[in-house]
């Protein structure tokens, strides 16, 4: 089992319009609502790629009585920790010509004592334990924690320690864990020990002060981070150890919505290392398999019209194309 947390959920809403046109009244031609936050999306990758998940996440308001129902609907396993404030909406403009345009609330303030629960759930995940935890409700029988994933935006004015504490709880019981968030939660991690640290380039280089990727990574690794992987997008994806850096280029010739494709990415980076039992670290012929599932998983995403979402026949399907070359580039560490 993978124990995902998605810190800031959302309902997620895309409207599909003939042309995205600034300050016009437009017809929306199709209008989906799903599960969202980046956490969710690695989720239900992974569920339908036929791994079994538990996501924890903090609900409150209409938005989150109607994600619990959709994720129950679903038939994916959750534990939700109620909270006073309203679940985010984020809303996703998409047409055939434009990149997509999203529009993302902030998410409601958590208390300290809505993070603690938070907190206490993870770690009751973590071990695979049963029931209720400080009101969160739970699913009994749940199998201890094979890797932690930690993916998306914390709410407003939120500590980042939180995060620390997930990465130090799965580090505590030998557990694999992902973060793939931003700014100072993504410092956070890495200084907790996180096994693998996931921004995108933008993201890495917001969030450390740095003006080339190579530097970026090399300080999340000097704060503790084992290994940094870095999504390119069309350039590919990259995974930085101290003495070296793997890359791996994305797939060719596909093209089509890239909503979500970096937490699909994620979803097929766990994949690998979890089947590989990468704790405390992969090894390079790992690494290199899991940089080569999540360029699959990131591309399959394109083609599909909503995040979090891939079929696994085309994740198949770029997995068995002979790769192009990967790429060793070793480094003097900084």
């Amino acid at each position: 089992m993978i124990l995902v947390v998605t810190p800031n959920p959302a309902v997620d809403v895309t409207y599909r319009v003939a042309e995205q046109r600034i300050g016009e009244t437009q017809r929306v031609l199709g209008v989906q609502r799903r599960p969202g936050g980046k956490g969710l999306n690695v989720g239900r990758v992974l569920a339908s790629t036929g791994v079994r998940t538990h996501a924890v996440l903090p609900l409150g308001g209409d938005g989150g009585h109607w994600i619990a129902g959709t994720l129950d609907d679903l038939g994916l396993a959750h534990t939700d920790v109620a909270v006073r404030g309203e679940t985010r909406t984020t809303v996703t403009v998409v047409d055939d010509l434009a990149h997509p345009t999203m529009f993302g609330e902030p998410g409601p303030v958590l208390t300290p004592d809505e993070w603690d629960t938070v907190t206490a759930s993870v770690e009751t995940m973590l071990d695979g334990d049963v029931g209720d935890v400080g009101g969160a409700a739970g699913a009994a029988g749940a199998p201890p924690a094979a890797a932690l994933v930690v993916s998306g935006s914390l709410p407003r004015d939120s500590d980042p320690d939180v995060v620390a504490r997930w990465v130090t709880a799965a580090r505590r019981r030998g557990v694999l864990s992902v973060v793939d968030c931003s700014g100072t939660a993504l410092l956070a991690a890495a200084s907790a020990g996180a096994t693998v640290c996931k921004p995108n380039r933008e993201e890495l280089l917001e969030a450390t002060g740095t003006d080339d990727e190579r530097s970026g990574a090399l300080r999340l690794l000097g704060l503790g981070a084992t290994v940094v992987v870095v999504s390119r997008g069309s350039d590919g994806i990259a995974a930085h150890l101290s003495e070296h850096v793997l890359e791996v280029p994305a797939v060719p010739g596909v093209s089509g919505n890239p909503t979500g494709a970096g937490d699909a990415a994620t979803a097929g980076l766990v994949r690998v290392l979890v089947d590989a039992r990468s704790v405390p670290a992969p090894d390079d012929a790992t690494l290199l398999r899991a940089l080569r599932s999540a360029a699959a998983h990131g591309a399959a995403a394109v083609l599909q019209p909503v995040a979090g979402a891939v079929d696994p026949a085309d994740v198949d399907r770029f997995l068995s194309t002979p790769p192009a070359p990967a790429h060793d580039r070793t480094r003097t560490p900084a």
